[in-house]
């Protein structure tokens, strides 16, 4: 499909989405930065309450100028998820760590906001769009937000789950290639069954799917941009670039690892939250790299390892925090979100967005 069937779509000018960022990361000044410019500017709310929810709807439309479209966006859980629970082998795994950083050792857990909860009070909150990652929606999320005319986008990692995305009545696709930072989304097959580069997964999608795909994963400059339009697709996400900008809700710390030479190499990990995430290599994947296989899965992990990092992050320590970058990082630019959307929408990407 054409740039124009996803502008259309989603009532925006260029056909370029910033990715949704968990965790702290997503800034409402990000996202109003990018929909005010023209783009769809996205916010991660899967650690968020209902309520919190409902909040930063509100808070969004008062920040996007001009009543421009905006995203939100939540994890779909895996079905083992809420049973989960630490083991105390767990906590006291980690005791050498938490002692290193001089943070008490947890000893309580919470388990994160149930996904049915997050997508009630999203749906009442009625942004102009939502989107999904590590999952398919219920029907009757999918079927609620249509009723409210609200547009809504899926993510893959493969074509079968492209395919998946259509078939569950989801307006649009990301097509998320593995060069792509932070999360791995996979959910039909293992992710070491689903790393597939964008330039592999992107014309596969479209040629599967009827329905706009955008393609995201590597792409952090107009040349990006203009490859992603030689491929078919009919828009880009972008994460990484994004992170780095000036808005992001990003630390110091991480956005000058983004644009350090570091950010040349990076690495999937579970060591952070018990999912698969890609990230630069620091001091802990190292140490840590032997427990790969063995720490516990999302959400525990994630309940253990934050504290960690919230300690590394107040002693501005890169050494223990995750810095989730994809693998063209080192393309990233600390400039402002609108100066980086002019940039990716220059010269050759002009043929892409039709300005």
């Amino acid at each position: 499909m054409s740039a124009a069937s996803l502008t259309g779509l989603l009532g925006i000018d260029v056909p370029i989405i910033q990715g949704p960022f968990g965790g702290g990361l997503s800034s409402v000044a990000l996202t109003a930065a990018v929909s005010g410019a023209g783009g769809l500017g996205s916010f991660g709310a899967h650690h968020l309450d209902p309520g919190s929810i409902t909040a930063l709807v509100a808070e969004l439309t008062s920040a996007v100028p001009d009543g421009r479209p905006f995203n939100v966006n939540l994890w779909v859980p895996h079905p083992q998820e809420a049973r989960l629970r630490p083991a105390p082998a767990e906590f006291a795994r980690l005791r050498p760590l938490y002692q290193r950083l001089g943070t008490p050792v947890p000893t309580s857990y919470t388990p994160p906001p149930a996904f049915e909860d997050q997508a009630a009070a999203l749906l009442a909150a009625q942004p102009p769009v939502i989107s999904f990652v590590m999952g398919v929606p219920p029907a009757d999320v999918v079927d609620e937000a249509r009723r409210r005319g609200i547009v809504t986008i899926g993510t893959a990692t493969t074509v079968d789950e492209a395919v998946a995305v259509e078939a569950a009545g989801l307006d649009i696709v990301v097509a998320s290639g593995s060069d792509a930072g932070g999360h791995r989304g996979a959910f039909l097959r293992p992710v070491a069954e689903s790393l597939v580069g964008t330039f592999s997964l992107v014309p596969q999608v479209v040629d599967a799917v009827s329905i706009p795909v955008v393609a995201a994963g590597g792409i952090a400059d107009r040349r990006g941009v203009a490859a992603a339009h030689a491929l078919g697709a009919a828009g880009v996400q972008i994460g990484t670039g994004f992170l780095a900008t000036t808005e992001s809700g990003a630390s110091p710390l991480h956005k000058a690892a983004l644009t350090g030479p570091d950010a040349r190499i990076t690495v999937l990990t579970r060591l952070f939250s018990g999912r698969h995430a890609r990230g630069i290599i620091n001091p802990l994947i190292r140490e840590l790299a032997a427990e790969e296989r063995n720490v516990p899965e999302y959400p525990v992990q994630n309940a253990l390892m934050l504290p960690l990092r919230r300690a590394a992050a107040a002693r501005n320590d890169p050494g223990y925090v995750n810095l989730w970058a994809g693998q063209s990082a080192a393309l990233s630019q600390p400039v402002t979100a609108r100066e980086y959307l002019a940039m990716l929408t220059a010269d050759d990407a002009n043929r892409f967005t039709g300005v």
